[in-house]
């Protein structure tokens, strides 16, 4: 089956912005390139609208922006319009399930923002904006808040913000008539974990949290009435034996609820952990990315390859998961891309 693919990337090096490639998934995997969209201002992490074909990218820079585009037929992109995010240096973006709304966390700005999604993909101003205040025993990440990412849970009527600076995933109550937010809580995390993305079980109420300062990751249980997060398990996401620096990046769960995944940098792998006992974290196993520092990663739709988008060596590799132990395979597919940060799937497929 072909799949189109979007790449958002570092642009102060050899990157000339956007790319996208087009991914044969088969006997054998085939990547290839199939353009890029020349644009300055690190376009770094992409969400996708999960009806419409719009495309949205936060500019990592002190100003803080973000741009929209309509994904043509063809897969080439369209600029829309481009729009303050409300703070400065925006990290991560989401789509609140409604598609009304886009949700960016800002790393250094510590803030979380709200743009309206007009007609067309046009984003409209910052309907609203939440910023975060404390700091961590980590001297030099924890100095102040971090907001790392918003992740709307399921129902769309909380927001979840992992804050890398203050150890606290903060819980907002989401007005989804205007586009507002309530601050109604938070979770403490272990000091010093410095929390970074989370994401939900897609049948069950639970939440994995990745936490990229002490590399472990967190299962919770969540309510869905009160949005409150209940500590399940915690486990470290590299071997007992390792030594280095390390610091970890993005989490997933597997479409089919039996795995989770999670991005180890320094030690340059990818963590498996069986959650089909969710009450616990059981580890599989870590597999080398093939690449230097794995910023990012992301599955085929259909759950059957992971893809490693690994920043520092330009590259992102494929793995094949097995559907039975959700162990990884190397699949022998490399494709070079400058500094990729974020790799998302769009809705349509290649005919």
């Amino acid at each position: 089956m072909d799949h189109r693919a979007i790449i958002g990337t570092y642009t102060d090096g050899e990157s000339d912005g956007i790319y996208s490639c087009e991914i044969n998934v088969g006997t054998s995997i085939e990547m290839r390139r199939s353009g890029v969209t020349s644009f300055e201002q690190n376009p770094t992490f992409l969400a996708v609208h999960p009806e419409e074909p719009y495309l949205f990218v936060v500019h990592e820079v002190a100003d803080g922006n973000v741009t929209s585009f309509r994904i043509d037929d063809d897969g080439t992109l369209s600029k829309v319009n481009t729009q303050s995010s409300g703070s400065s240096g925006p990290c991560h973006c989401s789509v609140h399930p409604s598609g009304k709304f886009l949700i960016v966390a800002h790393y250094t700005g510590a803030a979380v923002s709200v743009l309206p999604i007009g007609i067309d993909g046009q984003l409209e101003a910052v309907s609203d904006v939440a910023f975060h205040q404390g700091s961590g025993p980590v001297s030099d990440r924890q100095s102040q808040a971090h907001p790392h990412s918003a992740t709307p849970g399921p129902n769309g009527k909380f927001l979840y913000v992992p804050d890398l600076g203050t150890d606290k995933v903060v819980v907002y109550e989401f007005d989804s008539n205007v586009g507002s937010l309530e601050r109604i809580g938070c979770t403490a995390i272990q000091p010093g974990a410095g929390p970074r993305h989370l994401t939900f079980h897609p049948s069950e109420p639970e939440v994995y949290l990745i936490n990229e300062l002490d590399s472990t990751v967190s299962a919770y249980q969540w309510d869905e009435h009160t949005g409150e997060l209940t500590t399940i398990d915690t486990k470290s996401t590299v071997p007992t034996e390792f030594e280095g620096h390390n610091l970890t990046s993005e989490i997933r769960v597997h479409p089919s609820g039996n795995w989770l995944y999670g991005a180890n940098r320094g030690h340059d792998s990818i963590a498996v952990f069986d959650i089909r006992d969710n009450r616990t974290l059981t580890f599989v196993e870590t597999v080398s990315t093939g690449g230097t520092w794995p910023r990012h990663f992301t599955l085929d739709p259909q759950g059957g390859v992971l893809f490693a988008e690994n920043k520092n060596s330009n590259s992102i590799v494929a793995f094949r998961i097995n559907e039975f132990s959700g162990r990884l395979h190397w699949a022998d597919t490399t494709l070079e891309v400058p500094e990729p940060v974020c790799m998302q799937f769009v809705t349509q497929s290649v005919d």
